[in-house]
């Protein structure tokens, strides 16, 4: 069965991460699933909005690392691809959010529209632990979300937060103990309103800082990269594994 379940219904696209006994950790072929999918309804007039939601009871364990560890990561691999759709994608963009929410199951949040989560999400973004820095634009999208003081703690340090404190900081617009039945009925609110509308509205809402995003996608991708590459994230991961084959 694909990793990725793709239904069509009425107008929403439901994009599915379906790897649950790897709690929907994302493969470089998963990121191109995404990708392709994202593109292709960008240009479909049949499609109003896109929900991603994942299978089981995490939404994403964030990318796999075995598979980052044995595959050569590049600017043009397909992990920068679904990067850059999510970033540009016109129409709107919805996440129904449960359990576990890593790395990019947190980031790519702040590119989303809407998001809803389930009372037991919880959030984190371990980059530093794993020798990396922050991806997706969070490095500027976080901090204008929830302030300097508060992002450099959760970056620096690593540490999670739950559904409560994600609504506080406005990550997400509200707790739902079923966020994918609330996501579906809030993506069909929207394809009853004008599509033109919508679609201008999106873009005027992400005008202000669309470039700027863009560049430190940019910017973030490369250090990523080149950090992957180091013997002080390499030991970061073993170590992670080490703890993880523990737990």
């Amino acid at each position: 069965m694909s990793e990725i379940l793709i239904e069509q219904i009425n107008q929403t696209l439901h994009l599915r991460l379906n790897r649950p006994e790897k709690k929907n950790a994302i493969t470089q072929a998963m990121y191109a699933t995404l990708a392709n999918n994202l593109n292709s309804a960008a240009g479909d007039f049949a499609v109003r909005s896109v929900v991603i939601s994942g299978e089981g009871k995490a939404f994403t364990a964030g990318n796999d690392i075995m598979d980052f560890m044995n595959e050569e990561i590049t600017m043009s691999s397909p992990v920068f691809h679904f990067l850059k759709a999510i970033h540009g994608f016109p129409k709107p963009l919805i996440a129904a959010v449960q359990g576990n929410a890593v790395g990019i199951g947190t980031t790519m949040l702040m590119h989303c529209d809407l998001v809803y989560a389930a009372p037991d999400t919880i959030f984190s973004m371990p980059f530093v632990t794993l020798g990396l820095v922050p991806e997706a634009g969070s490095s500027l999208l976080f901090p204008r979300l929830v302030g300097h003081a508060k992002a450099s703690e959760i970056f620096l340090t690593g540490r999670s937060f739950g559904a409560d404190e994600g609504l506080d900081m406005g990550l997400i617009n509200s707790v739902e103990v079923e966020p994918l039945t609330k996501a579906l009925a809030v993506a069909e609110i929207i394809a009853d309103q004008p599509p033109s509308a919508v679609l201008n509205t999106k873009a005027l809402l992400k005008s202000g800082s669309h470039i700027a995003v863009e560049n430190v996608m940019l910017a973030e991708g490369e250090l990523f990269r080149i950090a992957l590459q180091s013997d002080e994230t390499q030991g970061a991961f073993m170590k992670f594994m080490t703890s993880r084959k523990k737990d």
